[in-house]
């Protein structure tokens, strides 16, 4: 069963943009793939491109191109999907030479990818035909969680910065009370807010603005945390208002989504692989119960005594 227009626009929403490199191009990519449908979004940083297409589109394509295949979408969908989907997930190994991709881009803005393979021996063609995306589709997928995510990632710098300038303060304590470093190399400065700021922008804004393949790409941590906030994204969105109870499978989606391992930073939301028959986006939730559960096995099982202790007043560490 086919997922509905608003729910597959969420699901393509949780997965992270990867990125690829197709015809020489670098772009970034995310996708999503039904049983018969799809939906594909590209990105070089200048423009967003779309496709979707539903069963019937795909028969009619898929003869337009093939003269002589005559089975059924769902019959050869597999395959499309089996074929193009290293290219999609930035695998070109994947594809084990099974497909020729090549991309094209035309005077009138759209992008076209040509795939060329071959089914049960006979040669096999399929083409993206991709449009530039709607201004609010660009925002929601890309602009909206890349605010989000710069905000966050600020927050956690603050918090960093005071926590060097708390830990300063203590090194200072200690050393004021006789207590002297034992390995002299381990010897830090203090921490200056704004002259580290100063020295950072200096020494990694060059690096950042060089053409290079990997700035238009996130990586690994990038892509869990662009997961974690359009995770909690979605979870405000299925919260119930006050007073009304939520019941069936949607309030337990609402339930996983909302715990604190999904709102955590670290916690790896976002799948690299897709599912083909729709399940994926499943995954996340189990992952987010099985992590919280562990978590709190984790503190139940340690001793109460070691809880309940206290650390000894006397300096220890690097100090003496």
């Amino acid at each position: 069963m086919e997922a509905s227009g608003s729910h597959a626009a969420d699901v393509l929403l949780g997965r992270p943009w990867l990125p690829v490199s197709v015809g020489g191009c670098q772009l970034l990519a995310k996708s999503w793939f039904g049983e018969t449908t799809y939906h594909i979004l590209l990105s070089d940083l200048h423009s967003v491109w779309e496709e979707r297409m539903d069963a019937k589109a795909i028969q009619s394509r898929a003869k337009d191109l093939n003269k002589r295949l005559q089975a059924p979408a769902k019959a050869f969908f597999s395959y499309l999907y089996e074929v193009v989907h290293p290219f999609l997930s930035g695998d070109d190994g994947g594809a084990d030479g099974k497909a020729q991709i090549s991309l094209t881009k035309q005077e009138d803005g759209n992008i076209s990818i040509q795939l060329k393979s071959k089914l049960e021996g006979l040669p096999f063609y399929w083409e993206f035909q991709c449009t530039p995306a709607p201004v609010q589709l660009a925002c929601v997928q890309l602009v909206r969680p890349l605010l989000a995510m710069s905000r966050l990632l600020q927050q956690q710098v603050d918090q960093l910065g005071g926590l060097l300038v708390r830990k300063d303060a203590e090194i200072q304590d200690y050393k004021e009370n006789g207590a002297v470093l034992t390995r002299e190399r381990l010897q830090t400065d203090v921490f200056e807010e704004h002259a580290y700021r100063e020295d950072f922008m200096a020494k990694a804004l060059p690096l950042l603005c060089a053409e290079r393949p990997d700035v238009l790409g996130f990586d690994a941590d990038l892509q869990r945390l662009y997961g974690a906030v359009v995770a909690h994204r979605n979870a405000r969105k299925r919260r119930p208002s006050a007073g009304h109870a939520v019941e069936g499978p949607k309030a337990k989606e609402a339930a996983l989504a909302s715990s604190p391992a999904a709102k955590s930073v670290g916690t790896d939301t976002a799948e690299g692989k897709q599912s083909h028959d729709g399940r994926a986006d499943n995954g996340g939730a189990k992952m987010a119960d099985k992590q919280t559960v562990e978590q709190s096995l984790a503190v139940s099982s340690e001793p109460a005594e070691r809880r309940a202790s206290k650390p000894k007043k006397k300096k220890v560490g690097l100090f003496r």
